[in-house]
């Protein structure tokens, strides 16, 4: 049984990111994602709204009814930005977003603008599918991120009022928990802001209701007997009941409502709702020190990594509810693994990696990061997936927005506020858990020390740390031993030192001055298997190189992708190209096709007659597909091993 051993991670606002890689995905942020985001949050009406909540005005609700909540995430991303520099113009305008939003909230502290708009006499009637607590949630997250950044109390100060008038009526006047979570994970960081414990303990209430009493099968027999939202009538009514029905009867399965926590053996339904509700539990588990719902997490966490994830780190491998399915159900070319999802992934290992210092979560963090995540956005940043696949014949393609746009913002967030996933501290502990150029500030001990990082991932294994204390500081520095790494080599002060992992982890215990690691971490080319009973990739491999998953695309290779097989004798090579991709390392290597010769006039022939002739492919980092012209890819191909 695990236990609680709380590391904190390093803020946004102590660090900052230098990286030859990241470098370009996080001035793409600054610079383009958050004024394209704007633009579209105009466009869309999503701003115009707030507007229109504020001013009474005529025009009613335009967009998704849970669109208040792209607004937010712009927030928080904006914010992520204001925390590591000076930004007048973006400051300006996140000041004018705020008061929009003020000016939309109700007296009571209520504030959601489709309710505001369409619906004001339907408030808190259908938590199943009308997102106003996710909305909240976001918003808090928003404010959090503001105040944190800025000092300033502006948008907490409406947070606060909501989630006040939340728990005014949750627990009392209203028996329920939201269709969708986020809230929960939310409360918990408003409690931290604020050092108020009723909204931790506010947390927990929904937490500890979710999947007893069919509260959200109540919900549904209140929509019964209110007079507009009959399921015979189509629209949102009729899609809840069609993803929380199966047969005629009730599953709360899609929301993870089925059955309480405790009682839940598996990760099921809606993939984002999971990670949400998941990330939201551990949040009550490090304030409470409740050591068996992390417990609990773990187990649900080994099903989902075990049985149901896919090479990528991505999740949810069914369109129909967005959802998981069973165990080792993963197809390629019908995969769903909403960008979203890999995202809520990201935030649920952040925090049992807090709870735990288990590098465990970190390797995954880091795997979703270079494969699940960067592939829902193209490289110029104006184009996403919601869906990733893992197969294509060339047409599926990223778009520049979405009706239900919670990919593109959600993008933006996790890139603005990328340095909190790097370093961490303990008693007297330092982890470093992701290699990326960086520069971060923590106090150990009593003492100031900076440590500074640069990396060549995810292109080579090679980093440089440098370790500066204020005052000579004893303290144990954990290097994360990454699971690709296929050997290593640590230099402390140009002295090699042992290498013998502790638990993922490479502890150096000394006092620290100032000091310099060097890293090598080996990186192979690794052509690796699905377990036996996934049956979308039997007989086949993928091609890995360090963090990086592989595959090919029609624009590099010659024949139709399914010709191709790697023997088990197939001999790869990386190498850098500058001149594609904005520049990559691609994967070359042996590999065999049909024999074409005498196959005129024929559809079949008996096996023993059939040859196969040695070629050669090219293989590129999957994130980096389609974005040049539309063709195949697969990630998964047919292998002789």
């Amino acid at each position: 049984m695990p236990s609680l051993d709380r590391v904190e991670p390093i803020p946004v606002a102590d660090g900052t990111i230098d990286d030859e890689f990241w470098n370009h995905w996080i001035d793409l942020t600054r610079a383009d994602l958050l004024e394209y985001q704007y633009e579209q949050l105009e466009e869309s009406g999503c701003l115009e709204n707030f507007r229109r909540a504020a001013d009474g005005a005529d025009g009613g609700f335009r967009g998704m009814w849970f669109a208040d909540s792209d607004a937010y995430k712009w927030l928080e991303a904006a914010s992520y930005v204001l925390a590591t520099r000076e930004d007048a113009a973006l400051r300006r305008r996140v000041d004018e977003v705020i008061d929009l939003v003020a000016a939309a909230q109700e007296d009571d502290g209520y504030l959601n603008t489709y309710f505001a708009l369409e619906e004001p006499e339907r408030k808190w009637t259908n938590l199943n599918m009308m997102h106003e607590l996710y909305c909240a949630g976001h918003l808090i997250e928003a404010a959090v991120a503001h105040y944190r950044a800025t000092d300033e109390t502006a948008l907490l100060d409406v947070a606060t009022a909501l989630a006040d008038r939340v728990d005014e009526l949750f627990g009392d006047e209203i028996d329920g928990v939201p269709g969708h979570q986020e809230i929960e994970l939310a409360l918990v960081e408003l409690g931290r802001a604020t050092g108020d414990d009723r909204y931790v303990d506010l947390a927990q209430y929904f937490v500890e209701l979710r999947g007893r009493d069919d509260c959200l099968e109540r919900e549904f027999e209140r929509l019964d007997e209110i007079a507009g939202y009959d399921p015979e009538d189509g629209g949102i009514a009729a899609g809840a009941r069609e993803v929380f029905y199966e047969d005629g009867e009730y599953d709360g399965s899609y929301a993870q409502a089925h059955t309480p926590f405790f009682e839940q053996e598996t990760v099921e339904g809606h993939s984002v709702r999971a990670m949400y509700f998941f990330a939201g539990v551990a949040d009550v588990a490090a304030e409470t020190g409740d050591e068996a719902l992390l417990d609990h997490l773990e187990s649900l966490w080994e099903n989902m990594t075990e049985k149901r994830t896919y090479v990528t780190g991505g999740i949810g491998s069914s369109a129909h509810g967005e959802r998981f399915t069973d165990d080792y159900h993963l197809p390629n070319e019908t995969a769903y693994a909403e960008t979203c999802a890999a995202i809520g992934s990201v935030f649920w290992n952040q925090r049992l990696f807090g709870l735990t210092g288990d590098a465990r979560y970190a390797d995954l963090i880091e795997r979703t990061l270079y494969n699940a995540v960067l592939a829902g956005i193209s490289s110029d940043g104006g184009e996403f997936f919601y869906d990733n696949r893992l197969e294509s014949d060339g047409d599926h393609h990223r778009q520049g927005w979405f009706d239900c746009a919670c990919c593109p913002p959600n993008v933006a967030r996790l890139f603005a506020s990328l340095g909190r996933y790097l370093y961490a501290t303990g008693e007297r502990r330092l982890y470093v858990t992701q290699y990326v150029g960086s520069s971060a500030t923590a106090t150990i001990g009593g003492a100031d020390v900076e440590i500074e990082q640069a990396s060549g991932l995810p292109w080579d294994g090679d980093a440089t740390i440098d370790v500066r204390a204020a005052t000579p500081t004893e303290f144990t520095l954990f290097l994360r031993l990454p699971e690709w790494r296929d050997d290593e080599s640590v230099r402390v002060n140009g002295e090699e030192v042992s290498t013998a992992a502790v638990d993922g982890y490479l502890p150096l215990e000394r006092e620290w001055d100032d000091d310099r690691i060097e890293i090598a971490f080996g990186q192979s080319v690794v052509p690796v298997e699905a377990h036996p009973a996934v049956e979308a990739d039997a007989g086949r491999v993928a091609l890995t190189r360090g963090p990086l998953v592989y595959c090919l695309e029609g624009a590099d290779n010659e024949r139709p992708l399914h010709q191709y097989r790697i023997d088990g004798e197939s001999n790869f090579e990386a190498s850098s190209r500058d001149d594609l991709l904005g520049g990559v390392v691609t994967v070359d290597g042996d590999a065999t096709v049909p024999d074409l010769e005498d196959w005129d006039g024929e559809l079949y022939r008996p096996a023993s007659e059939t040859t196969r002739r040695a070629t050669s492919i090219t293989a590129v980092p999957y994130y980096a597909w389609d974005n040049r012209d539309p063709g195949e890819m697969r990630v998964w191909l047919r292998g002789d091993t």
